[in-house]
């Protein structure tokens, strides 16, 4: 006869609640990363022995003295909240007081630790109940090590169904991968089997972060932005779990892009959203990020972009998941907004986008200064610009001017670091299907076009697409509305027939965009080339046609100075330090 409902031992429920926490090697390497990152460390060493079910992690933060060791892994201790309103100020990573109690739970514990400051470390082995079994003086450096071996020794089962060890190699790569992301700051050694397995070098912000990760992409496909934003108007908007606080933080949309036309990648696995320092999933985020990169890539080919929202914290509920990698975001259509609305920042072409413009004004100023300095100064018929002409206009954009067409098909534009090649049936495209996009007008047509031989699905097509159409005899029918930009050319049945073949309305914009723009082999003059470079130029996504082609070829006056041996020559002949000679 089976027995009532009975209260689960104690044991038990800390075996279940250590399982929530703890449930791999990589949420080993997470929980434990998390506290070395809480103590303002900047160096993290994690060693791996993944047959014997081992983590070690130490790392250079403050620390722990003897008080908070022999209380630290007993059951929702921390030092990071005190009361019930401290749940809306976390700046922490961790706050829930569980990772260690759980390590301890789960396997073997020993940490060893110095606080700053303190003259002896001290080292700690603790029971499955998280209270100090052993407890000793060391010799160490300021900083903690956490070592966990055995790891669910006591739950075979658990162990059992796990994924094999390369999976959970894999996953905790991933782990040190995002925070270090978010952390761009901190050194990461990773070594397994007393073996180095990874490593990866500070910097000032993701940007340089992400080419240690992504080894194919280069810094200079990425394009890094910080935005700063305020908060929401939230008027009289109360609830019963938001607790008002004062703003200690800047709240800051940070962004790092890869170029549209330098990189991209087959399927979304680098469209990674951060908040306050750590990693999360929200779908409606990562959906706002695609969304802003349509139109910018080839087919089936997804972005690479890192956002990271900087927040005030009580913005958010992290109180939702043990893993603390999902959310709730206060106002999320507007942070939405104020993410498109940075992307659309980044990808447009203007000085602050464009870095190397300012850096090679700046050698350009070196290799001048240098030349005088050499007795270079004789007669010159091009005299360098002076400063008006390299300063930008009004609107920020970068001065391009047109020089020459290159075999009717590229525009030769010269600009304050370079020259680019433009090319001109693409760039008029970006232009058009922007101009569709926000004007999409139909209008009337005396004659109708009369298209023969279309099938149902044709016609429901055009249909779909709002053009009056009807039959006009046997198999013709009459197309009485038109996109205003198809109206004065001579292949507009063409482009009607393209656009009864399928797509929704961004295709069709795309199509007609495609069928409208100048062709390659035209002959433009000076004045047209200017102004289809000022139109390409102010458009939203300049990179890339609505293809995903890459529009400009940019030759850097770095790149040409390189080439040429400019800086070779000068540093040579008057010992300035520029560069150095090619091999």
């Amino acid at each position: 006869m089976a027995t009532g409902i009975q209260p689960l031992p104690i044991e038990v429920i800390h075996l279940i609640a250590a399982g929530e926490v703890i449930d791999s090697l990589a949420a080993v390497v997470r929980e434990l990363v998390e506290n070395a990152i809480d103590a303002q460390a900047t160096r993290i060493a994690i060693s791996l022995w993944p047959q014997h079910w081992r983590v070690r992690v130490a790392d250079n933060g403050t620390g722990m003295s003897l008080v908070d060791l022999q209380q630290a892994a007993t059951a929702h201790s921390t030092s990071k909240i005190h009361q019930f309103e401290d749940l809306w100020k976390i700046t922490s990573l961790g706050f829930r007081g569980e990772a260690l109690h759980s390590l301890a739970q789960l396997a073997d514990l020993e940490v060893l630790s110095r606080a700053s400051g303190e003259a002896e470390g001290w080292r700690v082995v603790y029971n499955s109940l998280g209270e100090p079994l052993q407890v000793q003086t060391v010799a160490i450096a300021p900083g903690t090590m956490v070592t966990v071996s055995n790891l669910f020794g006591n739950w075979l089962a658990r162990r059992q169904a796990l994924p094999p060890i390369s999976q959970q190699l894999r996953a905790i790569q991933s782990t040190i991968y995002h925070l270090a992301l978010c952390h761009p700051h901190i050194t990461w050694q990773v070594q397994q089997n007393e073996r180095n397995w990874l490593t990866i070098n500070p910097g000032s912000s993701a940007q340089h972060i992400l080419p240690q990760i992504l080894r194919e992409v280069r810094p200079s496909d990425l394009q890094a932005l910080k935005v700063e934003v305020p908060l929401p108007d939230l008027g009289n908007e109360q609830t019963t779990l938001r607790i008002t606080v004062e703003q200690e933080c800047t709240n800051q949309i940070q962004l790092v892009i890869g170029l549209p036309d330098r990189c991209h990648r087959h399927r979304p696995d680098w469209v990674k959203v951060a908040t306050n320092g750590r990693l999360v999933k929200s779908s409606e985020l990562e959906q706002t990020i695609l969304t802003s990169f349509q139109r910018t890539l080839p087919r089936d080919r997804y972005p690479i972009c890192f956002l990271h929202l900087q927040i005030s914290p009580d913005q958010i509920d992290w109180n939702r998941h043990p893993a603390k990698t999902e959310i709730y975001l206060q106002h999320l259509s507007y942070w939405q907004e104020q993410v498109a609305q940075a992307i659309s920042t980044a990808l447009r072409i203007n000085p602050a986008t464009l870095p190397e413009v300012m850096q090679t004004e700046r050698v350009g100023q070196l290799l001048k200064a240098a030349e005088a300095k050499g007795n270079y100064q004789v007669s010159r018929e091009i005299q360098p610009l002076p400063a008006a002409q390299t300063a930008t206009d009004e609107t920020g954009l970068i001065e391009l001017k047109a020089i020459a067409q290159v075999r009717n098909t590229y525009i030769l534009a010269e600009h304050p670091s370079g020259l680019w090649l433009v090319e001109q049936h693409i760039a008029h495209e970006r232009v058009l299907y922007e101009q569709l996009r926000d004007r999409w007008q139909l209008v009337p047509l005396e004659p109708p076009v009369i298209l023969p031989q279309l099938s149902s699905s044709q016609i429901e097509q055009l249909q779909r697409l709002d053009l009056d159409i009807e039959p006009f005899g046997e198999q013709l029918w009459a197309v009485r509305t038109i996109p205003a930009l198809l109206v004065q050319r001579d292949d507009c049945s063409h482009a009607l027939l393209e656009l009864s073949l399928g797509g929704d309305l961004q295709s069709a914009q795309v199509a007609v965009a495609c069928r409208s723009a100048i062709r390659n082999g035209m002959t433009l003059t000076l004045p047209e080339m200017q102004t289809l470079l000022d139109q390409w130029q102010r458009t939203r996504h300049p990179r890339t046609c609505p293809h995903g082609r890459p529009i400009y070829l940019s030759l850097e006056e770095s790149s040409l100075a390189r080439f040429f041996r400019r800086h070779w020559v000068i540093g040579k002949s008057h010992g300035l330090e520029i560069g150095k000679p090619e091999k």
